[in-house]
């Protein structure tokens, strides 16, 4: 549901900056090489806090610690206020002030988000006032009418954890084919299945550096940066080309996994789909989907018609599976995964 007005205190709602939440949003300022980033930093943190508080207050299970406005590296190089909403994904909470009209939407948060909350400051007062929700962004900045009310966030919660027939029952079962179930943590050995190579090896070498998300392109910035920040584990990653025979004619993709330990169990998983050869863009309404175990949907992502890759991230303990299915109309593949 998208709802337009005019009238944007119709359905604003104002919500108290806790001492906590500044508390956090100066501590990361203070990190910021210059006084310019160290505003925007406070400013993306307060806002992500004050929707991490709200969605908290209504139930809905949320995750600051694996968000990328939470990662040293990733604030300091990114513009980013995204939220991790357990199980679905990334909520992109952009901060506004109060004369703002517009809000400016980074590109680098213009994919990979479940949606965008936001969030006029009020320093003065120690006040934020949640504007509205909109699913998707089409440019880098829109107006504040434009939102919907936050009540639309939890329809759209709501429509991203219904069950999968919802969305994938059109396609015959004939047309779906699996794979033997690919073990995750033994890549952290180097003990790979058929099939999974190196990116370098899958994607076309000519192709531009490949941009595996916005924190991989930091992984590898200026080692004076990267000097005092711990990162305890490491990470590894693997492709695969995804063959779904003449519905991706002329047009062959690559599943991108990345396996990054958090923990001694918890391990952050991320998910891409890549065109490769001599591909630019993916095919239009290409779909990216996650299962759980009882083959539910959790998490899904569409290829709109100038993406050149789509992706969904969440996190797993050791022994729970879970399906990935990329499919494009009736054809559709599925790799089966335990963590």
């Amino acid at each position: 549901m998208t709802y337009h007005t005019n009238n944007i205190e119709d359905f604003a709602l104002p919500l108290p900056i806790t001492q906590a939440a500044r508390h956090t949003a100066e501590q990361f300022a203070t990190q910021q090489p210059t006084p310019q980033k160290a505003e925007q930093v406070r400013l993306n943190t307060l806002a992500t806090y004050v929707v991490n508080d709200y969605l908290q207050m209504m139930g809905i299970s949320t995750d600051l610690s694996v968000s990328d406005s939470w990662n040293p590296v990733v604030r300091m190089c990114a513009d980013v206020a995204d939220l991790e909403v357990t199980g679905l994904g990334r909520l992109e909470c952009r901060p506004v002030r109060s004369h703002q009209q517009t809000c400016y939407i980074p590109s680098e948060v213009q994919s990979d988000r479940i949606g965008y909350v936001v969030v006029q400051i009020d320093d003065a007062s120690f006040e934020a006032t949640v504007l509205g929700f909109t699913p998707t962004v089409a440019r880098d900045e829109f107006a504040i009418t434009q939102l919907g009310p936050i009540e639309d966030l939890f329809d759209h919660i709501e429509h991203l954890t219904q069950p999968v027939q919802a969305i994938v029952t059109a396609t015959p079962a004939s047309s779906v084919e699996r794979s033997t179930r690919v073990n995750l943590s033994q890549w952290l050995t180097n003990v790979f299945e058929t099939g999974w190579q190196t990116i370098e090896t899958v994607l076309n070498p000519a192709q531009p550096d490949l941009a595996f998300d916005f924190r991989s392109r930091f992984r590898s910035a200026d080692s004076a940066l990267l000097a005092n920040i711990e990162r305890p584990y490491a990470g590894i990653r693997r492709a695969k080309l995804i063959d779904l025979g003449m519905q991706l004619a002329g047009h062959p993709v690559a599943l991108i996994v990345e396996l990054q330990p958090e923990s001694e169990r918890r391990s952050h998983i991320t998910l891409q789909v890549h065109p490769a050869g001599n591909q630019v863009y993916l095919p239009p309404l290409l779909q990216l989907i996650v299962l759980d175990e009882s083959g539910l949907v959790f998490l899904e992502a569409q290829a709109r018609s100038a993406d050149n890759y789509i992706q969904l991230q969440f996190s797993g303990l050791p022994g729970e599976q879970f399906s990935v299915k990329i499919a494009l109309g009736e054809a559709s593949i599925m790799e089966d995964f335990i963590v």
